[in-house]
This record gives C-alpha cells, structure tokens and sequence, in this order.
C-alpha cells in the first residue's frame, strides 16, 4: 500500500515538473465521413478547453481512435497524447492538465469548484447519455447516419461486426444510466431541464459572457462542446437540437465561444 501511495506521488511529481510538449496530439475519428454525435460532442469539449488553456495541441484523426484509446467511462474518445502520457475523455485529461498547473479556473475557491464540478457532472452526463440515445436507440437515425459513419472506415463483413460491437456497447452504457427504457419524450425532458439548469447559472452573471464571471473554466468547455454539437449535426430527428434551440441564453453563448475560440460560423439561427 505504501509503496503504490508512493509511486502515484512520483507520478504526480513527474506530471507536474515536465513542460507542456509540442507535440501534444488529440486522437479522434475523421470529421466529415466518421465521428458520431457523441463523440463529436466529447473532443469538441476537450478541444475547447485546451483553447481556453492556451496549450497548443495537434489533431491526428484516425479510422480506429477508438481502438487505439486507453478506454474511458462513455465515448472514450478524445484521447491525448502528451509526451509519455496517455489520457482519454475529458474529465482525465483536465485533470492531467490540473495536475501541471496550468489549467482554467485556478481563481476559483473550493467551494465555488465544487460547485462547478457538480454542473461538469450533470451536463456530461445527461447530454452524453440523450445523444447515445437518439444515435443508437432511434431506428432511423441509427439506420441512416450512426451506422454508415460507424462503419464506413471498415471493409465487409467486418463494418456489420464493427457497428453490432458499437450498437451493443452504447445500450448497455444507456441501461446502466437507467436510460435504456426511456421513451423520446423523457429523453427530451431531461435534456430541457439540464438546459434550464445551465441557462439558470448563465443568468447568475448576466454582465459576463462565461458561467463563472468573466473567465472561461471546465464547465463552460464541456457545455460549448455538447450544446454546439447538438446544435450543428444534422440528423432525421432533429429533437435535441429543437430543444437546444429553446434557450436562447445557452444559444447566444454557444456563439459566444465560437467566435472567440473557433471562429467556425455554424450556428445561424434567429431568434
């Protein structure tokens, strides 16, 4: 016991005394033929948050990012590559950046980022678990997009096998959430009550454009990351995104981020 508390002390050590890499690469599925919703969502949080870090990073998109990842908790993907060291999905690699000092938020009290973490958890959570859904769960979204994409990097028969393996592993990740049962209806339900959560929080600090003051911090990556995704991606049920839609706060500050950070032009919605 000791001697393990003792290598993760060397290893925390180790993390925080090596310099950022320039050569620090995010590993994702290609853009435009390949990545799902939730994925989308999940390296668009992570990307947004190594912007708001200002830590230069490189993108490598490959056909088996998924494979190639260290596992993770729901999409495992983005993962990073940092010198020596593997991190995949968000919450890790925000630690991994926590533990070098160089992260967003450290003007927060502990207090206040507990309370942070607290919508972090909500918002990763409920929208992850609503777009597994509507990709995996709806037969034609399913049918026309998140099968064609899943599979389109893979030869046949092995694009069948790889989308059964991918369909089978989101709906137990959707049972375990207690989310396999759902109906659209509650599905949508709970996405509009975390969106009203999040717009009630943005409304705390109605002259600055972050969730937090006048500063970016996790919370504000991981909800850009979902809600731009949501609000971009095309699919035959468009529910999320109608829903998404409805608040105009979470909208404005998705354009917000965009502009600042990405500069991508996508949302064109009037309000």
């Amino acid at each position: 016991m000791q001697s393990q508390l003792l290598n993760q002390m060397h290893t925390a050590d180790k993390l925080s005394e090596e310099p950022w890499p320039e050569d620090a690469t995010l590993y994702q599925p290609f853009d435009a033929e390949q990545i799902l919703l939730p994925e989308n969502a999940s390296c668009l949080a992570v990307k947004a948050y190594l912007k708001m870090c200002g830590l230069p990073f490189n993108i490598r998109c490959c056909g088996n990012a998924e494979n190639m990842s260290p596992g993770g908790r729901m999409t495992k993907l983005p993962f990073l590559r940092a010198g020596a060291f593997i991190f995949a999905e968000f919450e890790p690699i925000v630690n991994f950046i926590e533990q070098k000092d160089m992260a967003i938020g450290s003007w927060q009290d502990p207090d206040e980022k507990a309370d942070m973490r607290t919508y972090v958890s909500l918002a990763e959570n409920i929208f992850t678990m609503a777009e597994l859904y509507i990709s995996f769960k709806n037969e034609r979204v399913y049918k026309e997009v998140t099968a064609p994409r899943n599979g389109i990097v893979f030869p046949w028969p092995l694009n069948q096998i790889q989308n059964y393996s991918k369909r089978r592993n989101a709906l137990r990740l959707l049972k375990v959430y207690q989310w396999n049962d759902l109906d659209i209806k509650h599905v949508i339900e709970k996405v509009s009550k975390c969106c009203e959560t999040l717009e009630y929080k943005l409304k705390e600090s109605p002259t600055t454009p972050f969730f937090y003051g006048d500063q970016p911090c996790e919370l504000d990556a991981i909800a850009f990351g979902h809600l731009f995704s949501i609000l971009t991606t095309t699919l035959p049920n468009m529910a999320l995104a109608h829903t998404v839609q409805k608040y105009k706060l979470l909208v404005d500050f998705c354009v917000f981020i965009d502009d600042k950070y990405f500069q991508t032009k996508q949302i064109k919605i009037s309000h």
